[in-house]
């Protein structure tokens, strides 16, 4: 009697899904592309240029990695596109191209496939090539600030490409890094409208809130992330810069300034909620959530940097196997003597 090998199956649970890393990480680009549009626009042709020189650096090196290794080359699911345009998106308009290269090139080499590539890395590659290139040349990474539609002055165009040799003609164009600096203390410079629309200095693709928020419900919307944990994220900080942070005592904090500028909304909905990164449980992701809005507070308010999101997202990454461990929930009869 012969076994008709095509009828052996293997054993259960088996999962039916039309969802692969390629379907998901089309979709982050396509959230993404509102405040892409968004960073291009404000800060000219030049931040399209840092993007692309981002992506394109970020496949190269996988592509290289991958082939001198021997492993698959895994180009093809778009995941090293979303790690390099998520860095360009967290760096100023007026980065060298040199720095955005090798910011890329670490990301993806050390960050990301020297942990075994896609789905065992435990940081987020995008924010640890930022937090490396902040480290390793803090100078270069905190000039090059453009203020927004600054290509509609005189003697400039949408076009003008090495806009820093150009400074001595029109410092105009110069802004500082975010509303942030100093405590807050340039948010008078800015309207709440200002800042919800993106018509203010910043990195690349995180000035936009609204474009931020377009591309976080599609997200939503396609089950991708949930909103549980970029949630208590944006709430936490909210609440603590209302109760600690203003000048008059306590409930005088300007909250909504702290939530429209800076990283803040990028972070929560497009880094924190990396599927890799971040705890597997609602339960978990909740503390993260908290976790990451506590540690960004207390950088903002009480730190050196006037940004605090990358280190907190980071710290929370490493605890992540932590919160797992505490908030999964244990097979039926595990741990029954």
């Amino acid at each position: 009697m012969t076994v008709d090998r095509e009828l052996v199956v293997t054993t259960s649970p088996h999962i039916r899904s039309d969802i692969s890393v390629n379907r998901v990480m089309i979709d982050v680009l396509v959230a993404l592309a509102p405040a892409t549009a968004a960073g291009i626009y404000f800060f000219g042709f030049r931040s399209a240029v840092v993007l692309a020189v981002a992506v394109i650096s970020a496949v190269v090196t996988e592509a290289a990695i991958q082939r001198v290794a021997k492993w698959e080359v895994a180009v093809g699911d778009y995941s090293a596109c979303v790690t390099g345009l998520l860095l360009g998106m967290n760096l100023p308009p007026g980065v060298p191209l040199w720095i955005v290269a090798i910011g890329s090139a670490f990301a993806i080499a050390i960050a990301k496939l020297a942990f075994g590539g896609l789905g065992k890395n435990i940081f987020n590659p995008a924010l640890a090539g930022r937090v490396m290139l902040l480290a390793a040349w803090p100078v270069a990474m905190t000039k090059g600030w453009l203020k927004p539609e600054w290509w509609r002055q005189a003697d400039f165009s949408f076009w003008s490409w090495n806009v820093a040799d150009r400074f001595g003609i029109s410092v105009d164009v110069i802004s500082s890094a975010t509303p942030l600096v100093k405590g807050g203390a340039q948010a008078d410079a800015f309207t709440l409208m200002d800042l919800f629309i993106g018509r203010v200095g910043g990195c690349i693709g995180e000035t936009s809130a609204l474009a931020l928020l377009i591309g976080a419900a599609y997200l939503i919307y396609r089950r991708h992330i949930y909103w549980q944990l970029p949630a208590c994220f944006v709430a936490t900080v909210g609440v603590l810069v209302w109760f600690f942070g203003g000048t008059g005592g306590y409930f005088t904090g300007n909250f909504l300034m702290h939530i429209f500028a800076g990283g803040l909304i990028l972070g929560a909905f497009f880094m924190a909620t990396d599927m890799v990164t971040s705890p597997m449980t609602i339960r978990g992701q909740i503390i993260m959530g908290i976790g990451c809005g506590l540690l960004t507070f207390l950088v903002r308010l009480k730190g050196g940097p006037p940004e605090g999101v990358s280190y907190s997202i980071l710290i929370m990454n490493a605890l992540t196997p932590l919160i797992d461990r505490y908030t999964v929930p244990r097979r039926f009869g595990e741990g029954v003597a």
